[in-house]
């Protein structure tokens, strides 16, 4: 069964992933358009990452995107997901097909539709999408396109294709979102790990004019070196240790895609998604002077919220997926918002998350405070209070999960390991948000065994407790407790 997840369907190549299963998807796409009496002259942009077959796929979709009539934009080479949402508005097109299983592992990948607002699919258009799909199977419907034989250079595939290089433009919108002067006049040194995605070139086009940068797995390497994509702290090893042994001020990383951001001290020191989240934020407030609400899921930090209160801005919560978060920046003009997996983006960008833009942003940041990232933590916590968070997979069977989420649905008790329950959040998941400010939630997994369990706290010790004590609930239940 084909579904659209939180970003898009996802699957293992030659196993759900194939290029028939593709055809059908963007067939789908083709009819969910011609439902809308989209203008096929308009055309659709078709981005792809650096995994194997990624641009094999982009030729398929091509093909068929062009037998139903439509035009088709391609880039010259692989293209970040920021930049082919951004691509949208450049070529006034229809929507963009992007190829890519972010930050999974090599074997995995996906297809994601980017309608013409520039931001992820909501469900109410990947559903009709997901219709479309099934009418062409259940109804054995045409797929035009799957008998194409020939080259993508061939008449009258040429007629329809149009091959841009969409770097260029993108650059100069990144460079008008940051203190470019500023931060050239920091003279940064800065490590840069593309992690073998697609974010190279482009970051380095970005910074490299203004800071001192070094790149590292800044080439195509499909098997990402037998790492996934994932620019945390386990992945990004290389990286520390680079910034342990040399003088430089930051680093810097990206994932497959480059929509997810990674960032690291000068003394090697990993920065986690939700206080880069609260420095950039800070950042906006104090040093740009923006004024607007700030956009957070529902599993991202409350640090947010207390730097919100401080400065008398609203805080919008939304459904774990950047998908809301978009919608916030659209609808309710927020001046950042951001997601604890490392999704970012602001006012006046596109309603996606964008990692080239985020790491931009931290340079911007370390310009302006002239200190590292752990001093400017720190204030934070001087000044707001301390914070600890982490989110912690823990697998159980199908079975458990079910039984875990049934169990929750008349849950309840007054206390979680001691403390006093304020108020229950279904917004997402199941959150526990206790009286001392700490909260508890627990989200299943759409596509593993596994529950995601997120902890904040103020304190180790607590985080300990609390994050034992949701272990011993997730495995256990009830009757644990």
């Amino acid at each position: 069964m084909i579904k659209f997840g939180t970003d898009g369907w996802r699957a293992v190549m030659c196993e759900e992933f194939t290029f028939p299963n593709v055809r059908l998807v963007v067939q789908g796409i083709c009819n969910y358009l011609k439902c809308q009496n989209a203008d096929p002259n308009k055309g659709v942009f078709i981005g792809y990452d650096t995994r194997s077959f990624s641009d094999k796929f982009a030729e398929v979709s091509a093909q068929v995107l062009c037998a139903n009539g439509f035009r088709v934009f391609l880039p010259e080479r692989d293209c970040p997901t920021p930049v082919t949402a951004f691509s949208i508005g450049q070529t006034n097109a229809l929507g963009a097909i992007m190829f890519t299983a972010s930050h999974n592992p090599s074997q995995y990948n996906g297809i994601k539709f980017i309608p013409q607002n520039m931001g992820p699919a909501m469900p109410k258009v990947t559903c009709k999408i997901e219709e479309e799909v099934n009418k062409i199977i259940n109804e054995k419907r045409e797929i035009k396109g799957a008998d194409f034989v020939g080259h993508m250079h061939d008449v009258p595939m040429q007629k329809k294709i149009c091959y841009i290089n969409p770097m260029p433009k993108y650059i100069k919108r990144i460079k008008s979102l940051i203190d470019y002067k500023k931060i050239k006049s920091a003279n940064l040194k800065i490590i840069y790990d593309a992690l073998y995605g697609t974010g190279r070139g482009y970051v380095e086009a970005v910074l490299g004019g203004i800071c001192k940068i070094k790149s590292i797995h800044n080439f195509r390497e499909p098997e990402f070196g037998g790492l996934n994509p994932e620019p945390n702290e386990i992945n990004l090893k290389e990286l520390m240790k680079e910034l342990k042994k040399t003088k430089n001020h930051i680093g810097i990383s990206t994932d497959g895609d480059a929509d997810r951001f990674g960032i690291v001290d000068s003394d090697g020191t990993y920065i986690n998604a939700n206080n880069v989240i609260s420095i950039v934020l800070l950042h906006l407030l104090k040093n740009r002077g923006m004024k607007g609400p700030v956009a957070r899921s529902v599993a991202t930090t409350h640090l947010i919220d207390k730097i919100a209160k401080r400065y008398n801005i609203e805080v919008v919560e939304t459904p774990v997926g950047f998908k809301y978060i978009g919608e916030a920046l659209r609808e309710k003009g927020a001046i950042l918002g951001g997601e604890e997996s490392g999704g970012l983006s602001i006012r006046g960008h596109i309603p996606e998350k964008d990692g080239i833009l985020a790491v931009s942003l931290m340079a911007e940041v370390r310009a302006f405070e002239k200190k590292s990232y752990k001093e400017m933590l720190k204030n934070i916590a001087k000044e707001f209070g301390p914070v600890y968070n982490q989110r912690i997979d823990l697998h159980i069977t199908e079975q458990r999960k079910k039984e875990l989420f049934e169990e929750l649905s008349c849950f309840n008790a007054r206390d979680f390991a001691g403390v006093k329950i304020s108020k229950i959040n279904t917004l997402d998941g199941y959150q526990m948000l206790l009286e001392d400010s700490s909260w508890i939630l627990l989200r299943p997994s759409g596509t593993e065994p596994i529950v995601r369990a997120y902890v904040e706290t103020d304190s180790v010790k607590k985080f300990k407790v609390l994050s034992t004590e949701a272990e011993r609930f997730v495995t256990g239940g009830l009757a644990s407790r």
